[in-house]
């Protein structure tokens, strides 16, 4: 990934936020206008691993490459923290259900 972003007029935060917008669409483009629910996923899927290796780019890179210099170790921590805080709030808030009612 590093290698595309340096090569291109993207930097690291201009791909996430490329790869986030593309993510962005691609649900617009299943509600909205009826995707299939197969191609809406794996789109979705596919440009995750894009999104976050330009997370962490960004974050772990030295500025002068673009970067925040953060460093893997840092940059890892802040991954596993928002992970583990969005699994307790699915957890604890029970967002992620599926009432019984609407399970045939």
């Amino acid at each position: 990934m590093i290698l595309w972003q340096r090569r291109s007029v993207f930097g690291y935060l201009y791909s996430a936020l490329l790869f986030a917008g593309l993510i962005a669409v691609t649900t617009f483009a299943h509600f909205r206008l009826k995707l299939n629910a197969v191609a809406s996923f794996w789109i979705a899927y596919i440009l995750t691993r894009p999104l976050g290796a330009s997370i962490g780019d960004y974050l772990s890179q030295a500025p002068e490459d673009g970067g925040l210099g953060l460093g893997t170790t840092v940059t890892s921590g802040i991954f596993l923290a928002v992970i583990l805080a969005l699994v307790v709030y699915l957890i604890v808030t029970k967002k992620d259900r599926i009432p019984a009612s609407a399970v045939e």
